[in-house]
């Protein structure tokens, strides 16, 4: 796409949107699968283990490349002082007031659930403020490597922009040539035979934290040219469809063949399967949205306003309700319904009656000022 195109991709509103409710969804599931975590039911699932691994797949990484198509139409507004208050007051700001704040109650819950601490919340406050205080986020790890990428990436970002146009624009034609944009997956999987004390290997949300700086520059290139955009629009069945596949034989290869501790040619097909299978999910997802996600209306604006407030909350939410909902008993499907029900009530209403009125806290959590609209309708709060 032109770098001088103005109109808004709503295609990537709703991609923000539908991305940050699939992150609720995962993690209301891990109460049942097989990995510790904070809060714990006391039986774990095979077929919830399938699920996580088939959303891990391509859940972060289509949150990067969402991410990274965002940069390509922010730039261009500013200089590199204007880019870097953006991304501190977008994302610094709330990733430290969750630090401080509510994230000290997952902390707690993690260990009260582990036999760690046997006393209250608020007398367990003293001990997380020198000692346990998570300063990269805990499950909002995704706000900070977002911010040092973003800034890693800047001066690319800025020469494909200006200088670069041109070769940006031949290298998004070239890639929008019959599916050569799949070969992007390449680089990525690339990054496994680095050692893994190798900086940012460290692993997050199915992918070494590394990999996401690649699929946020690839976000950035999937909307720098038209050819490349329609390629992606209609390949879309092809991608999706062959990226299901690979990741199914991702989740095969990896619970039935390969050893997860040991290095080998069975290890190594798992991985590839699941990069490629991965990539192949994000591009088809796209070119869905790309085709059927062109419009906007009231339950978008609305929710994509709520994105940041709502991804900040939920997990802290989940955890809580479900620590209380544990101990009523219900059937396990029952249970996790209640947990989720209850969580997004729960986090809607903390984001509509404490966050969006208040310039103060939309400011605490990422968001732009608002301000009044005089009408004679009811007052509605606009963004500037």
């Amino acid at each position: 796409m032109d770098a001088k195109t103005t109109q808004r991709r709503y295609d990537l509103d709703w991609l923000r949107v539908q991305g940050i409710l699939l992150v609720f969804v995962y993690h209301s599931t891990r109460f049942y699968n097989v990995e510790d975590w904070n809060v714990k039911n006391n039986i774990w699932y095979p077929s919830v283990e399938v699920w996580n691994l088939f959303a891990t797949s391509f859940m972060m990484p289509l949150m990067f490349v969402v991410s990274g198509a965002s940069l390509f139409y922010a730039l261009g507004k500013g200089g590199f002082g204007k880019f870097v208050k953006d991304k501190v007051l977008r994302l610094l700001v709330p990733l430290l007031v969750g630090a401080l704040t509510h994230l000290s109650l997952q902390s707690y819950l993690w260990d009260k659930t582990h036999g760690l601490f046997s006393g209250n919340y608020f007398q367990y406050l003293p001990q997380y403020y020198p000692n346990s205080i998570n300063w990269f986020g805990g499950h909002l790890w995704y706000l900070w490597y977002l911010f040092l990428f973003s800034l890693m990436l800047y001066p690319l970002l800025r020469w494909f922009k200006g200088n670069a146009s041109g070769f940006l624009s031949r290298l998004g034609g070239w890639l929008g040539k019959g599916g050569t944009v799949y070969i992007l997956a390449l680089p990525i999987l690339l990054l496994y035979l680095l050692p893994s004390d190798f900086p940012f290997m460290g692993m997050n949300g199915g992918y070494p934290y590394l990999m996401y700086l690649f699929f946020l520059l690839w976000g950035f290139v999937l909307v720098s040219e038209e050819r490349l955009n329609e390629d992606i629009r209609r390949l879309r069945w092809v991608s999706l469809s062959v990226g299901v596949t690979l990741v199914i034989g991702f989740i095969i290869v990896y619970n039935q063949i390969a050893d997860p501790t040991v290095m080998s040619p069975s290890l190594l097909l798992a991985g590839s399967m699941r990069v490629f299978g991965g990539w192949m999910c994000v591009l088809g997802i796209f070119g869905l949205a790309m085709q059927y996600l062109t419009a906007s209306n009231s339950k978008l604006e609305y929710a994509n306003e709520a994105v940041l407030p709502f991804y900040i909350f939920h997990q802290t939410i989940l955890l809580a309700v479900g620590y209380f909902v544990f101990q009523w008993g219900l059937p396990d499907a029952l249970e996790w319904a209640v947990i989720v029900a209850i969580s997004f009530v729960i986090i809607i209403a903390l984001y509509e009656f404490a966050v969006r009125r208040f310039n103060v806290m939309r400011f605490l959590f990422g968001m732009k000022h608002a301000y009044i609209v005089k009408s004679t309708e009811p007052q509605v709060a606009k963004a500037v």
